[in-house]
């Protein structure tokens, strides 16, 4: 998909654990395969060009298209898996891959976890007994320092901006790019939701505020281009002042865990 996954890790490696974690990222690797727009063989590369799907990858292509369209619902077409009026479902797809492997670290008893793509994150439980993760967001214009750190249990953060691949997010009523944020941060439970959200409200440019604000179970922070900072009210990220040589967006607490990462 491009990008760089990382899973943290902060119970003992037991041997189903192990086991899911290799599962997991050969599930990463599965969801590449299948929808990833950089490679010409995936099944949703092949779709766009009217060519045939394998069989056995329908079940999995006609629930993230099903989940796709549940989320243009709910944005009122703000998302859309079609931007430009091409195939992309990956404002979805990352945060839905991301959640899945989360869930298998879980159920094989991994109750604290910290799953990352491209620094779109799943967290579930704590950093160490009684330490909330801790979960610092880079600012989009100044390289090396933190907008944010976001702190929680059982969390998924999502954002959205142009500081890595530029203008990439388009708006769906003008069928060209957004611009008007330099990046879009949302916080839920879900992150498929929240991926498909953030990109959604990123989109929207001026009007995010307004909609974040009115949504049950998630909260915002948007940086203008400009550089104006904003945040909706239930927002519990503390600002960074001195954010030059903290550390970017990604898992960290005061305990030391057990990580391991793959390429996808």
């Amino acid at each position: 998909m491009g990008t760089v996954f990382s899973f943290d890790l902060r119970d003992p490696v037991t041997p189903p654990v192990r086991q899911a974690l290799k599962d997991a990222v050969d599930w990463l690797h599965h969801v590449d395969e299948v929808f990833s727009t950089y490679r010409p063989d995936s099944a949703i590369s092949r779709l766009a060009r009217g060519e045939p799907v394998p069989e056995r990858y329908g079940p999995e292509v006609a629930e993230v298209f099903t989940l796709c369209e549940e989320a243009a619902k709910a944005t009122d077409g703000w998302f859309s898996h079609t931007p430009g009026g091409r195939l992309d479902p990956s404002g979805l797809v990352k945060g839905w891959a991301i959640e899945r492997a989360s869930r298998m670290l879980y159920q094989a008893g991994a109750h604290n976890t910290c799953v990352n793509g491209g620094g779109d994150i799943q967290l579930r439980g704590e950093a160490a007994p009684g330490t909330p993760w801790r979960i610092g967001i880079a600012h989009p214009t100044r390289p090396g320092e933190l907008a944010a750190v976001v702190t929680g249990r059982d969390l998924a953060v999502a954002t959205s901006g142009t500081a890595e691949r530029g203008a990439h997010v388009w708006d769906p009523y003008t069928s060209g790019p957004a611009t008007a944020l330099a990046s879009l941060t949302l916080t839920g439970h879900s992150l498929t939701r929240t991926d498909a959200y953030a990109t959604a409200a990123f989109a929207m440019g001026a009007g995010a505020r307004v909609w974040t604000e009115a949504l049950d179970g998630f909260e915002a922070l948007g940086i203008a281009t400009t550089g104006e900072i904003w945040r909706t009210p239930g927002f519990s990220g503390a600002s960074v002042s001195d954010g030059p040589g903290q550390t970017p967006s990604g898992c960290a607490a005061g305990a030391p865990g057990r990580a391991a990462s793959a390429r996808a």
